[in-house]
């Protein structure tokens, strides 16, 4: 499937195309999801296509995005559009990306990577547990393929990219912390296998790929490297590896809380109506109480979407908050803990690999000079709060 493969009226070759999404007679099992999702009791298929759905983002485990729809009849005689997106995720062994990781660290991270905790979670009865306002999109197939991946059918979640602006953050900072701390959560996120821990990206990812360039003078004298990090931030960032082993035995005095695992803004959608809808699961599980901020605070300003001057605003709204739904959820753990161990936090997954080594190789364009300066300004951010929040 590369592109539209069918329209109305009903086509075969679209139809056909859908075992290869799991649907192993695609017909019935189309027309039964369709009814589901209409709400009807059953309905004739009057037209069916199948698109690819543009993603820019690189992923570690989806290997497919497409969007099936078309129209249908419903047992009340009236014709209804329909939509679903099916993602279609495989082990990390077979993304794209693996080919650019050499062995055998390939092998070793694979591990950190626990591909079919997402299609698990869609299979389970998370959206009954969540708190108000925090929910997933409705699943309404999950299909073992041939292959190994697993294609899971969602609902199409409405409406456009939300404003990002500090009553959001702040309103997604409460609901994570309320699931962070939710008891009817809590088994799902304790039955996953412990998958990328701080420990492990640390022994793992920082000692192969990350702190070899740390500790080589050439990295520091390139010139869109040298000009956003100067020698007082290269020092900060090397007392942070050598107290990483400290740091990482501190980290693990902390309670561990359910965790979206990925809580970035993309992955934390609108509905209009103030609810917000998670969607990538693969780093769901348990991890430090705070972990789920790093990624709402951090990801859009290390991605090069939002400035670092922002980030003391957004931290004085968004820990509060948190904390204010881990109280919601009974939990007690207090504010400047739960501080101490999100400076830990984004030490080691931001501070730390701060240098855009996605990048080394790319020329030093304008763009690329901002997205290091970024970068930099963003690592004085959090060096100042390890340092504010130490002992």
């Amino acid at each position: 499937m590369t592109g539209p493969v069918g329209t109305a009226p009903l086509d075969g070759a679209a139809l056909g195309s859908l075992g290869a999404l799991g649907l192993a007679a695609p017909e019935p099992q189309l027309a039964a999801m369709v009814a589901a999702l209409l709400g009807q009791d059953a309905v004739d298929l009057l037209g069916v296509r199948v698109d690819v759905h543009p993603y820019p983002f690189p992923a570690l485990t989806t290997r497919e995005r497409w969007v099936v729809s078309g129209t249908a009849r419903g047992t009340d005689g009236a014709e209804r559009r329909y939509a679903f997106f099916v993602k279609v995720v495989q082990p990390w062994a077979r993304s794209p990306l693996s080919v650019h990781v050499p062995e055998p660290l390939r092998t070793t991270l694979a591990p950190l990577v626990p591909w079919r905790t997402e299609p698990d979670l869609y299979r389970s009865d998370l959206r009954d547990r969540l708190p108000a306002g925090l929910t997933v999109p409705r699943a309404f197939g999950v299909h073992d393929l041939d292959d190994g991946a697993v294609a899971v059918w969602l609902e199409v979640v409405p409406g456009g990219p939300a404003s990002w602006d500090l009553d959001r953050h702040r309103r997604a900072a409460h609901l994570l912390g309320r699931l962070a701390a939710s008891p009817s959560v809590a088994p799902l996120a304790a039955s996953v296998p412990p998958g990328r821990t701080a420990r492990g990206y640390a022994d793992v990812w920082l000692t192969h790929n990350v702190l070899p360039d740390l500790r080589d003078d050439d990295v520091w004298r390139r010139p869109v490297v040298a000009g956003a990090f100067d020698a007082d931030l290269r020092a900060r960032m090397l007392a942070a590896v050598d107290a990483l082993p400290r740091l990482l035995d501190e980290l693990d005095s902390f309670p561990l809380a359910t965790t979206h695992g990925d809580a970035c803004p993309r992955n934390l959608l609108g509905t209009g109506d103030g609810d917000i809808v998670m969607i990538d699961f693969g780093f769901w599980g348990r991890d430090p109480v705070g972990f789920d901020l790093g990624q709402l605070l951090l990801a859009e300003v290390h991605g090069g979407e939002r400035p670092a001057h922002e980030l003391p605003a957004l931290e004085r709204a968004c820990l509060p908050a948190y904390v204010e739904g881990l109280r919601d959820e009974g939990c007690t753990v207090p504010l400047d803990r739960v501080r101490r161990c999100l400076a830990l936090l984004l030490t080691v997954f931001y501070a730390i690999p701060a240098l855009p080594f996605e990048h080394r190789d790319a020329d030093a364009t304008t763009a690329l000079h901002r997205l290091h300066a970024e970068r930099a300004a963003a690592t004085r951010f959090v060096l100042d709060l390890l340092d504010a929040t130490g002992s």
